[in-house]
């Protein structure tokens, strides 16, 4: 997926694959945690919202697909003969949360929420691409060209999720606000090959 399809504002500096190569075992893990995430991400969304069917019907397929993808991440560590290691703090995740807009109604919090998962999807899918193109490795580069067409359609998903709960044009305003401040977000933090964001 390109980036201006993609929408990002900010292309990740190609330094970064270069230091994730250093010690691959350190992005699996990081990687690993980032499906599990996203799974009960979904998880939450569904049990928070069980009345809005589009969204449960469009994301219990996605809950199974982000724990299929932890447990491809899991394979590769164990086809490398390496452990799983511990979950690390997500600077990224936790600055797009504290851009979240708190208090309005229902569906403004769960539009904010839509957002951030459309952006960390997005974001994903753009490392996904550079590793797909530029790791050494043959067999991570097709599988990360797999998880990228995947990412890709989640962060389509999303976006539309937010149109269709909210107003499409304060929606796309909103989302253009995340863009801008994702931007300034990876700016002001240091390019770390150990984290998958």
């Amino acid at each position: 997926m390109e980036k201006s399809k993609l929408g990002l504002h900010l292309p990740t500096d190609p330094r970064w694959v270069n230091m994730a190569e250093m010690d691959i075992s350190e992005i699996l893990t990081d990687h690993a945690y980032c499906e599990m995430k996203a799974a009960t991400t979904c998880i939450s969304l569904i049990n928070l919202n069980p009345d809005k069917k589009r969204l449960v019907k469009e994301l219990m397929p996605v809950v199974t697909e982000e724990w299929g993808h932890f447990r491809m991440v899991l394979r590769e560590l164990e086809k490398r003969e390496l452990d799983l290691g511990k979950p690390r703090k997500d600077e990224y995740v936790n600055g797009l949360l504290a851009f979240q807009k708190k208090g309005g109604n229902e569906t403004d919090r769960l539009v904010e929420k839509l957002l951030t998962a459309a952006l960390i999807e997005a974001r994903s899918c753009e490392r996904f691409r550079l590793l797909s193109l530029h790791i050494s490795d043959e067999n991570l580069k097709g599988f990360y060209h797999d998880l990228m067409v995947s990412e890709a359609s989640h962060y389509k998903m999303f976006l539309a999720l937010a149109k269709h709960y909210g107003e499409e044009e304060v929606v796309m305003k909103r989302w253009q606000e995340y863009l801008s401040y994702e931007r300034s977000l990876l700016e002001g933090m240091e390019l770390r090959g150990d984290r998958m964001h």
